[in-house]
């Protein structure tokens, strides 16, 4: 399997490229990931199943269209594919540092800057993607409150139903859903749709860093949302942010809508007690 993948670098890289030292590293709860070199050079490698190659296909695609927008700093996806049982995606490998309030205030300001990229198709993806690795819908809808009805909510009750999820108040929820994005007209942005504390980064140069897309076009609050969840961002990063695009005030609302959608996934992936942390977060939307 190396072989072939260290194959599979020579040939996008035109360089001759063998593997002479490897060892795990941190890659998140759903991949194997590696670090990979020959000596000089070296790769981050992640690893699946086999049957999860689209995954990797879909974040190739993603990093590519981000790193296209010049707004913001993403790893360089070199290759992916199929080696004997695995399905394999090997990015650039970038040495991280702890960063300072200034790293984080400019991953504010360029993320506000990728959000003003807008879709001319509405709001959806390409391809439909994942969410860790939950499937994520994406066909385009031109309305966004249709959109995070029919293909975020409402797609995630439907796997949390299968899971045996209880969830009294779904169909009440998904209803009110129009009244609570009432008066709020997005337009349809690159979003990263999963940025959490564990997908963002300072370079050891300080430049800030973000990886592990489930990218797509949607309201931009969809990613502030997100960073107020499992630790949450600097507050120099909303400062950043803020010098960029103004963060409206309904976002304080909203933001518990666009992060039901989080936690109803992590209780899909995860189980435990996420069914009730979403369940009391449909109580105070409700």
């Amino acid at each position: 399997m190396w072989h072939s993948i260290a194959s599979h670098i020579s040939q996008v890289t035109r360089q001759a490229f063998q593997i002479s030292d490897r060892h795990s590293v941190g890659g998140g709860s759903i991949n194997q990931a590696y670090w990979v070199s020959n000596g000089s050079l070296a790769y981050f490698v992640k690893l699946n199943q086999a049957s999860r190659i689209a995954m990797f296909e879909t974040e190739a695609f993603a990093l590519r269209q981000m790193a296209e927008s010049q707004t913001i700093r993403v790893p360089q996806p070199l290759c992916y594919g199929i080696a004997e049982n695995f399905a394999y995606i090997v990015l650039e490998w970038i040495d991280l540092g702890s960063g300072n309030a200034l790293s984080w205030e400019n991953l504010g300001r360029n993320l506000a800057a990728m959000h003003q990229i807008k879709g001319d198709r509405g709001f959806g993806w390409f391809h439909d993607n994942v969410i860790g690795a939950t499937p994520q819908k994406n066909s385009w809808m031109a309305n966004w409150a249709e959109f995070f009805t029919q293909q975020r909510l409402g797609y995630q009750f439907q796997l949390a139903e299968r899971r045996g999820g209880r969830f009294p108040q779904q169909q009440k929820l998904l209803a009110a859903v129009p009244e609570l994005l009432a008066g709020h007209h997005p337009y349809p942005s690159l979003v990263h749709g999963d940025l959490w504390s564990g997908n963002a980064a300072v370079t050891q140069q300080g430049e800030p860093i973000i990886f592990d897309p489930a990218a797509y076009y949607g309201d931009r609050e969809v990613d502030l949302a997100m960073t107020e969840l499992f630790g949450g961002f600097p507050a120099s990063f909303y400062s950043g942010y803020s010098q960029v695009l103004a963060i409206d005030p309904g976002y304080g609302h909203r933001k518990t809508l666009y992060n039901l959608y989080h936690i109803l996934n992590h209780f899909n992936l995860f189980g435990g007690s996420y069914a009730a942390q979403a369940n009391q977060m449909m109580a105070t939307l409700l």
